[in-house]
Parts: C-alpha cells; structure tokens; sequence
C-alpha cells in the first residue's frame, strides 16, 4: 500500500463522489483517522506486505481470535472460513451446505446416523493427509470443557456430547463422533436434525491440525507455518493493520480459488472505511455498520451500495443476576418504554424493521408469536409495583456498547432518553473497545447491554438455542428449564407444524413472558462494492461470501 495514499494528488475522498452543496454540512462532521491511514502507509515499507494484494476487504473489527473453536464474532469467522474446511462448506451463491471436506456422506432411514466420506485428495497446507482421526478430534476439542468454547452446544445434538461437554462424563470415547476408516466418520445423532449439515459448515467446526497443537498448544497460530485446511493459509497477521491470506496451492479446490492475495483491513469507523473504499484502497467492505450514518440514506441508492433482506437481530440484553434486573416486572417496563419505530426512523434509516420479537421473518416454517408493544403507561405501572413508582429509588445502571459503529453510540443516547422520560431512571452510556466488550458479555459484568446475533442456518432454532440454559452465547445469566424443554422436543420433531408450535412456545417465553432481552430491529443488510470491479459476491440473507469465490475482473490502476 503506497504512501501516495495520502496525497492529495492521489487520494480522492468520498466528498468528491457526492453533491457538495447539498452534503456539504454533513461532510464537515467525519473524522478522518489519518493514524489508521498512515499505519496502512507505513506497511508498504515492510517487505511482508510488499506485494500488493489481489483483493482489499474491509472486514469490520479485528479478530479476537482464528482459532475455530474459540471464535463467536461474524468479522473471525469469514477469516476462520477462509483458512479453515468443515465436512461440508457453505455454497457461494445460496449459502447453503454443500461437500467440503466430505466429498458425500450417507444418512441411515432414522435420520440419526451420518457417513461421512472424506476426500482423498485433501491435505494440509503443509502436505499432510487430512484424515477422519482429524476430524473427530477436531469436534472433541470443541466439545472439551477445558477449551471453553461458546459454540459447543450445537454439537450436543450428537449422542452424549452434551455430557462430555459438560463435564458429566470424562470419557470423549463415548461421544458418537468415530472415525470409521481413514477416510470415513460416523456420527450418531440423539434425534433427526434437519440442519444438521449446516452446522458442519460453521467455522467453529472446522478441521484444526491436531499435529501443530499437540506440538505448539496455545501458540499454534502464531508459529509459522500454519497449517490450513481451507482454500487459503496465513501468510502475516499484523494487529490492527491487516491480515493476509494467501491461496492454498494443497487446498483440494484450489481450480476455484480465485484471488492469490487477499488482504482484510481491520477497521470500526464508518467514514474511515468509507474513505478507503472511495480511494481505491479497499474493494469491498462488509457490514452496515461500516456506512456512515448521517449518509445512509444517501449513500444507499447508489449502485455499489447493495441492501437486502438479513438474517440478524438487533437486541438489548439484560443481566438477570443483577438487582434490579432480576425482576421481570421491570424488564418488561424497560422493555415497554422503547419507542422502536422512533429508532429506525431516527437512526438506522436502511429498512430496518423494528421487532417485537426476536426471530426474523424470513425463515422457513416458521412465524413469532408477538412480543411486548411499545407501551409506556403500562411500563410505569409495572415499575412502581416492582417499587419504583416515577423511578425513585431505581438504581443508576450502565447500558454497554461497543465502539464498532457510531449508530451503537446513537441508540444508547436514544434509550437513555427515552428510559429518563418515560421511567424517570438514569443509565450511564459505557462505550467499550470491541474485545472488552465481548468479554464483559461472556464474563456477565454488565447490566445491560447492546447486543446482536446472525443466524448461522435457515431455521428458527439458530436464534433460540443461544439462549438455553447451558449455552456459552446466552450471556444473559437466564435459565429457564420449560424453554430448554421446548427446544429439546422441538428439536426432535418430524412434524413440522408441531415442531413451529413448540419453537414459537419457546421464543414467547424469550419475548413476553421472562423477556431476558428485548428485540430491537430486524437488520436490512449493506454492503458495498462496484459489480462491474467485482465477482462472486452473491446476495443471500445471511451474508454468506466465501473469499474463494471472490476476485477482481478490472484491475487496479
């Protein structure tokens, strides 16, 4: 990346792509990070990064983590799906499961059991075999306690993972995950699971190197050369700078991997990002969040600037092992005291839908149950008999967010207004970098707290399960053994209608009744990048673009 980048020649803002005497004003407002910028400058001094990329991708925060089994947020797991294979992988165009790893695999008449049959032609990056002994250590180390992964509830649909991943019983052995063969592993399932193949493609069950981490531990990604199952490797990692990846020559559809170099920019600041898209620097960037807010309604009709319908839930969390949040009577009034249409009209402004439940609607077999209404008279009864009559005597409390998106900043103002006027209580605003809020989250040292959540599969249960009473991604302190009940029979369900009866049984309890959360909006995916620049970036409503189908047609000047 050339220091050039800064000139004034060379570099051309996105105050120059829109129509100054009408926008102007607006302009003025956006820092531009000129640190970030010249940090970016700097690395084109650095031999590493001599090599300018293939492909510039702006990928939202900077990953807590590329380990699959340690990873929760969206920005980790696009790296992790890059470097790292399932038995199955998500499909470019659909996003739905289709053979990674596994070149097929057989499904007995119960539904119950898998055969999964591995490719022969698959090797690590580094030229060993990738073999079924991988695999199931693999899904044992997620499944592990002493790994503490929040993601391994979705493995506990498989025969007594879920009392090893508990600590029930010490014996992996007896998880039905079993290589059958070098080339062949068997799982047995508790009850048919109709997405099951997908959550073989999410990258927290990804194939790892065992070899490296019995030899490396907790330093395997950091020890060069990393061995990847997937369609790139890590050729350099530099904190909040970039990483880089580079085409896995080994990978068993490297035919297909389109772009040798791809670099992923870090970046939490809209106009910032904006700026290196509008530059040349960047090619694509990810995420709504990365769109300046006072310009999205704008920006949003141009061509390059691509909406859709997303799978993602906007959503307020409460602690409940906090007073006075351990009381649903005032849950449910703070609940009941959001204006949620005044947000999306006020501050997010990309059809966004506000929700009264949690749930998108565009599933598949499957529709919500309402949730509680906008409702401030009864907001205020339910505070003064919770002892909190005009909110006297209601303690002050913090609502965390996290500094990835100015729009966060903005709803936290809002709901503080909106809770000091209608509730009479006072929230403090705590903004946090993005790493110390995910661990105040998963550490339960908030009261409440901005939260959001990206279906991993096309069924309702991907927004519900996080919230089961052993889930790692429930957050909440909630436990509720009648909406884990539901779940289980729902989730054993063949009839689909019953099994939509039990699931909107469940979620009611989630929405109405305990309201451990409180759904905000329904996300309108963004995303921007020139079609006539770019290929394989397919729209689908979970945001689902695997970098190797993805490359330049136009070159860079």
């Amino acid at each position: 990346m050339s220091a050039e980048l800064l000139s004034g020649n060379n570099f051309r803002p996105f105050v120059s792509l829109l129509p100054a005497s009408r926008f102007a004003s607006k302009l003025r407002k956006f820092p531009f990070f000129t640190g970030f910028l010249a940090a970016l400058a700097i690395c084109s001094g650095c031999s590493r990064f001599a090599e300018p990329a293939d492909l510039v991708i702006i990928n939202g925060p900077e990953p807590e983590s590329l380990d699959p089994a340690m990873i929760t947020g969206q920005a980790d797991g696009r790296i992790v799906l890059s470097l790292f294979e399932g038995l199955t992988r998500f499909n470019a165009v659909t996003a739905t499961p289709e053979p990674g790893l596994a070149k097929s695999w057989d499904i007995s008449e119960d539904g119950r059991g898998y055969t999964f049959h591995l490719r022969t032609n698959a090797v690590w990056s580094t030229g060993e075999p990738i073999t079924a002994d991988d695999v199931v250590y693999s899904w044992r180390r997620v499944l592990d306690p002493g790994t503490a992964s929040e993601y391994s509830g979705l493995l506990f649909y498989i025969k007594n993972a879920k009392a090893f991943g508990t600590g029930k019983t010490d014996d992996p052995a007896s998880v039905g995950i079993a290589a059958a063969g070098p080339h062949a592993v068997r799982v047995e399932l508790n009850q048919p699971t109709i997405f099951f193949l997908d959550i073989c493609a999410l990258p927290n069950f990804c194939i790892v190197p065992r070899h490296a981490i019995e030899k490396r531990g907790d330093r395997w990604l950091m020890q060069p050369p990393v061995p990847t199952s997937g369609a790139y490797t890590l050729d350099a990692w530099r904190l909040n700078d970039r990483i880089r990846l580079r085409k896995n020559p080994n990978y068993w559809d490297a035919e297909n991997t389109h772009s040798e170099v791809v670099d992923l920019l870090p970046c939490g600041n809209g106009s910032t990002a904006l700026n290196l898209y509008e530059s040349g620097t960047a090619d694509i960037v990810w995420d709504k969040e990365l769109v300046p807010s006072e310009l999205i309604d704008l920006l949003i009709k141009r061509p390059d600037f691509h909406s859709f319908d997303y799978l993602g839930t906007y959503f307020i969390r409460f602690n409940v092992t906090r007073v006075p949040f351990d009381d649903v009577r005032v849950r449910k009034a703070l609940s009941m005291a959001i204006d949620k249409e005044q947000i999306v009209a006020k501050i997010t402004k990309a059809g966004e839908k506000a929700a009264h439940h949690f749930v998108p609607p565009i599933l598949p077999n499957y529709t919500s149950p309402p949730g509680l209404e906008h409702d401030p008279e009864t907001a205020r009864r339910l505070m003064t008999e919770a002892g909190f009559p005009g909110g006297r005597g209601f303690p002050p409390f913090d609502y965390l967010f996290n500094n990835t998106g100015k729009s966060h900043e903005q709803i936290a103002v809002e709901l503080q207004a909106m809770w000091k006027r209608e509730l009479g209580i006072l929230v403090n605003l705590r903004k946090l970098e993005w790493k110390v809020y995910l661990r105040a989250q998963s550490m339960l040292e908030y009261d409440t707290c901005r939260s959001s959540w990206i279906g991993d599969y096309n069924d309702a249960n991907t927004f519900l399960d996080m919230f089961l009473s052993n889930s790692g991604n429930n957050r909440t302190g909630w436990k509720n053994p009648q909406f884990d009940e539901l779940l289980e029979k729902a989730n054993g369900e063949a009839d689909l209608n019953r099994r939509e009866t039990l699931l909107q049984a469940a979620e009611s309890l989630l929405i109405h009744d305990d309201v451990p959360i409180v759904p905000l909006y329904i996300y309108s995916g963004l995303e921007y990048y020139d079609r006539s620049k770019i290929r394989g970036v397919y729209p689908n409503s979970r945001s689902e673009h695997p970098l190797r189908a993805i490359h330049r047609i136009v070159p860079k000047p």
